[in-house]
Protein backbone atom coordinates (compact mmCIF):
# COMPACT_ATOMS: atom_id res chain seq x y z
CA UNK A 1 0.00 0.00 0.00
CA UNK A 2 2.95 2.55 0.63
CA UNK A 3 3.75 2.50 -3.18
CA UNK A 4 0.05 3.31 -3.99
CA UNK A 5 0.37 6.44 -1.20
CA UNK A 6 3.80 7.65 -2.26
CA UNK A 7 2.47 8.15 -6.31
CA UNK A 8 -0.91 9.63 -4.80
CA UNK A 9 0.99 11.79 -3.44
CA UNK A 10 2.98 12.40 -6.01
CA UNK A 11 0.53 13.10 -8.99
CA UNK A 12 -2.04 15.10 -6.47
CA UNK A 13 1.52 17.32 -5.79
CA UNK A 14 1.49 17.80 -9.47
CA UNK A 15 -1.86 18.24 -10.59
CA UNK A 16 -2.15 20.73 -7.62
CA UNK A 17 1.07 22.78 -8.68
CA UNK A 18 -0.36 22.58 -12.25
CA UNK A 19 -3.91 24.25 -10.90
CA UNK A 20 -2.16 26.64 -9.33
CA UNK A 21 -0.28 27.66 -12.44
CA UNK A 22 -3.78 27.72 -14.08
CA UNK A 23 -5.38 29.86 -10.74
CA UNK A 24 -2.71 32.36 -10.98
CA UNK A 25 -2.79 33.04 -15.12
CA UNK A 26 -6.77 33.55 -14.17
CA UNK A 27 -6.02 36.10 -11.41
CA UNK A 28 -3.48 37.94 -13.10
CA UNK A 29 -5.37 38.18 -16.35
CA UNK A 30 -8.06 39.33 -14.46
CA UNK A 31 -6.28 42.42 -12.77
CA UNK A 32 -4.28 42.75 -16.17
CA UNK A 33 -0.88 41.90 -14.68
CA UNK A 34 2.29 43.07 -16.88
CA UNK A 35 2.13 40.59 -19.08
CA UNK A 36 5.89 41.15 -19.83
CA UNK A 37 6.86 40.29 -16.28
CA UNK A 38 9.57 36.95 -16.29
CA UNK A 39 7.25 35.25 -13.88
CA UNK A 40 3.67 36.38 -16.47
CA UNK A 41 6.11 34.59 -18.81
CA UNK A 42 6.64 31.00 -17.33
CA UNK A 43 3.15 31.19 -16.33
CA UNK A 44 1.69 31.01 -19.80
CA UNK A 45 4.46 29.17 -21.25
CA UNK A 46 3.51 26.35 -18.76
CA UNK A 47 -0.46 26.67 -18.97
CA UNK A 48 -0.76 27.75 -22.91
CA UNK A 49 -0.48 24.02 -24.09
CA UNK A 50 -3.19 23.27 -21.99
CA UNK A 51 -5.56 26.52 -22.29
CA UNK A 52 -5.47 27.86 -26.07
CA UNK A 53 -7.09 24.24 -27.33
CA UNK A 54 -9.50 24.37 -24.25
CA UNK A 55 -10.44 28.21 -24.90
CA UNK A 56 -11.37 27.53 -28.80
CA UNK A 57 -14.21 25.35 -27.22
CA UNK A 58 -14.99 27.52 -23.91
CA UNK A 59 -15.19 31.26 -24.79
CA UNK A 60 -14.41 34.33 -22.26
CA UNK A 61 -17.22 36.13 -20.57
CA UNK A 62 -15.65 39.54 -20.39
CA UNK A 63 -11.96 39.50 -18.94
CA UNK A 64 -12.43 36.30 -16.95
CA UNK A 65 -10.95 33.23 -18.95
CA UNK A 66 -13.58 30.78 -18.59
CA UNK A 67 -11.51 28.11 -19.98
CA UNK A 68 -9.03 28.58 -17.15
CA UNK A 69 -11.67 27.89 -14.87
CA UNK A 70 -13.30 25.17 -15.89
CA UNK A 71 -9.51 23.58 -16.25
CA UNK A 72 -8.83 24.57 -12.45
CA UNK A 73 -12.14 22.91 -11.46
CA UNK A 74 -11.90 19.83 -13.55
CA UNK A 75 -7.90 19.53 -11.94
CA UNK A 76 -9.58 19.43 -8.36
CA UNK A 77 -12.02 16.76 -9.60
CA UNK A 78 -9.05 14.86 -10.70
CA UNK A 79 -7.44 14.77 -7.51
CA UNK A 80 -10.50 14.05 -5.97
CA UNK A 81 -11.01 11.18 -8.35
CA UNK A 82 -7.47 9.41 -7.64
CA UNK A 83 -7.72 9.55 -4.07
CA UNK A 84 -11.04 8.21 -4.57
CA UNK A 85 -9.82 5.35 -6.48
CA UNK A 86 -6.34 4.92 -4.44
CA UNK A 87 -8.94 4.35 -1.78
CA UNK A 88 -11.19 2.37 -3.32
CA UNK A 89 -14.04 4.29 -2.67
CA UNK A 90 -16.85 5.84 -4.97
CA UNK A 91 -18.41 8.98 -4.97
CA UNK A 92 -21.82 10.12 -7.16
CA UNK A 93 -20.26 12.56 -10.12
CA UNK A 94 -22.76 15.35 -8.59
CA UNK A 95 -20.89 15.05 -5.28
CA UNK A 96 -17.49 15.24 -6.87
CA UNK A 97 -18.27 18.55 -8.73
CA UNK A 98 -19.80 19.96 -5.68
CA UNK A 99 -16.50 19.00 -4.10
CA UNK A 100 -14.26 20.28 -6.88
CA UNK A 101 -15.92 23.51 -6.60
CA UNK A 102 -15.60 23.72 -2.82
CA UNK A 103 -12.07 22.65 -3.14
CA UNK A 104 -11.50 25.09 -6.16
CA UNK A 105 -12.62 28.23 -3.82
CA UNK A 106 -10.60 26.98 -0.69
CA UNK A 107 -7.67 27.31 -2.85
CA UNK A 108 -8.57 30.75 -4.01
CA UNK A 109 -9.06 31.97 -0.40
CA UNK A 110 -5.58 30.34 0.67
CA UNK A 111 -3.96 31.96 -2.47
CA UNK A 112 -5.13 34.84 -1.20
CA UNK A 113 -4.09 34.84 2.22
CA UNK A 114 -0.77 33.87 1.25
CA UNK A 115 -0.38 36.70 -1.35
CA UNK A 116 -1.44 39.13 1.31
CA UNK A 117 0.50 38.20 3.72
CA UNK A 118 3.15 38.69 1.31
CA UNK A 119 2.90 41.56 0.74
CA UNK A 120 2.44 42.74 4.01
CA UNK A 121 5.80 41.29 4.48
CA UNK A 122 6.92 43.09 1.57
CA UNK A 123 6.08 46.47 2.89
CA UNK A 124 7.37 45.96 5.98
CA UNK A 125 11.19 44.58 5.15
CA UNK A 126 11.68 44.37 1.41
CA UNK A 127 10.59 47.71 -0.32
CA UNK A 128 13.66 48.32 -1.86
CA UNK A 129 14.16 44.68 -3.13
CA UNK A 130 13.82 43.94 -7.00
CA UNK A 131 12.30 41.01 -8.08
CA UNK A 132 9.56 40.01 -10.15
CA UNK A 133 7.56 38.92 -8.04
CA UNK A 134 6.64 42.12 -5.81
CA UNK A 135 4.92 43.89 -8.49
CA UNK A 136 2.84 41.07 -9.10
CA UNK A 137 1.84 40.83 -5.71
CA UNK A 138 0.95 44.03 -5.28
CA UNK A 139 -0.69 43.76 -8.55
CA UNK A 140 -2.79 40.27 -7.49
CA UNK A 141 -3.67 42.24 -3.66
CA UNK A 142 -4.55 45.97 -4.39
CA UNK A 143 -8.32 44.99 -5.87
CA UNK A 144 -9.04 43.44 -2.52
CA UNK A 145 -7.19 45.61 -0.22
CA UNK A 146 -7.89 48.68 -2.30
CA UNK A 147 -11.63 48.11 -1.63
CA UNK A 148 -11.60 47.60 1.85
CA UNK A 149 -9.15 50.86 2.42
CA UNK A 150 -12.44 52.64 0.76
CA UNK A 151 -14.78 51.74 3.86
CA UNK A 152 -11.48 51.76 6.37
CA UNK A 153 -9.09 54.68 5.75
CA UNK A 154 -5.40 54.14 7.03
CA UNK A 155 -5.63 55.43 10.60
CA UNK A 156 -2.48 57.64 11.77
CA UNK A 157 -0.59 55.80 8.71
CA UNK A 158 -1.76 52.49 9.77
CA UNK A 159 -3.06 50.22 6.81
CA UNK A 160 -5.90 47.97 8.10
CA UNK A 161 -6.51 46.60 5.26
CA UNK A 162 -4.38 43.49 5.41
CA UNK A 163 -6.12 42.57 8.55
CA UNK A 164 -9.79 43.26 7.74
CA UNK A 165 -9.04 40.92 4.58
CA UNK A 166 -7.23 38.25 6.50
CA UNK A 167 -10.38 37.91 8.98
CA UNK A 168 -12.65 38.22 5.98
CA UNK A 169 -11.25 35.04 4.00
CA UNK A 170 -11.32 33.19 7.30
CA UNK A 171 -14.28 33.79 7.59
CA UNK A 172 -15.55 32.64 4.58
CA UNK A 173 -12.89 29.38 4.89
CA UNK A 174 -15.14 28.59 8.07
CA UNK A 175 -18.17 29.39 6.17
CA UNK A 176 -17.50 26.68 3.25
CA UNK A 177 -16.03 24.10 5.46
CA UNK A 178 -12.64 24.57 5.55
CA UNK A 179 -10.93 22.02 7.13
Amino acid sequence: MQPVQAFLYLFDTIIQLFALLILLRILLQLVRADYYNTLVQIIVRFTDPVLKPLRKLIPSIGRMDMAGVVCFVALQALALVLRLVANQAELPWQAIIYLAVQRSVQTVLMTYMVLIIANVLISLFGQRARHPIIPLIYQLTEPVLGRIRKVIPPIAGLDLSPLVAIIGIQFLMILIGWR
